[in-house]
């Protein structure tokens, strides 16, 4: 055993790590974000143990609606990685697609992707758990929607963070969404929060649309102003998703980094 090539690949790793941004946000990030998620939901149960009158419907309901939300935005980044990871990425970029098409191209297959992730599971739970998320009626449509397009702005930005700092950025496409998910009042109503999150909370179209949700399965009540303003909040995302990407990529082309991407 050879202790000098041991601390040299140790040493390798370390500078690795310290000279990245976001492998140092990756390692610091996961058990902080899990911390104050269960935290605000065993915080929510302790307090409020009669708030649910159907606990199982309503938490598997947001689960799945959740889900969605992750499956959209991975869909997304898993198309750019696999264009990496195949050393396609290049040939992506020189083909003769403008970057209006392949954002196109990319958010309308990530819905095949989404679905095809996300059925089984909405088929699953009716049976075992007796729970629809059809029982939200028309609504869910629109929420829906909202998801989609704020699946696809996360998808938009981690992939501009990736031509900006390359394949070691593609570390935070798994971990986007659930550094959103402790303010996106996904298991818990918004009032958990401590007041100054709640400010910021509110201006992500998550919080609304759960909060949509827990109010139709709970009190049968649709308010299609908190939808429209759901859906009004994603649509500003994804245009500012888009415009990072747009910077991002001409940044890349600029500093011609492009070509380097999938090697």
């Amino acid at each position: 055993m050879n202790l000098n090539k041991i601390y040299a690949l140790g040493l390798r790793h370390l500078y690795l790590i310290m000279n990245s941004f976001p492998r140092v946000l990756d390692l610091i990030y996961w058990p902080t974000v899990q911390i104050f998620l269960w935290g605000f939901i065993s915080k929510f149960f302790t307090l409020n143990s009669e708030y649910y009158s159907n606990t199982v419907g309503i938490i598997l309901t947001a689960a799945i609606l959740y889900d969605f939300l992750f499956r959209a935005s991975i869909s997304f980044n898993m198309m750019f990685l696999e264009e990496i990871w195949s050393r396609n990425f290049t040939n992506l970029f020189i083909a003769p697609l403008k970057i209006r098409e392949i954002i196109t191209a990319l958010t309308l297959t990530a819905i095949l992707r989404t679905l095809i992730g996300l059925v089984p599971a909405v088929i699953i739970a009716i049976p075992l758990f007796g729970v629809s998320v059809l029982n939200l009626g028309i609504p869910l449509v629109f929420l829906l929607i909202a998801l989609y397009l704020f699946g696809i702005t996360l998808g938009l930005l981690v992939t501009a963070g990736l031509l900006r700092y390359g394949p070691s950025f593609e570390n935070i496409a798994w971990a986007s969404l659930f550094f959103l998910a402790p303010l996106g009042c996904i298991y818990y109503p918004i009032e958990i929060l401590p007041p100054f999150l709640q400010t910021i909370a509110k201006g992500l179209p998550l919080v609304h649309i759960f909060e949509e949700m827990r109010s139709i399965l709970m009190n049968n009540s649709i308010s299609y102003i908190n939808i429209l303003k759901s859906i009004s909040i994603s649509v500003v995302y994804f245009v500012f998703g888009v415009i990072v990407f747009y910077i991002s990529y001409f940044g890349a082309k600029k500093r011609g980094t492009l070509i380097n991407m999938g090697e």
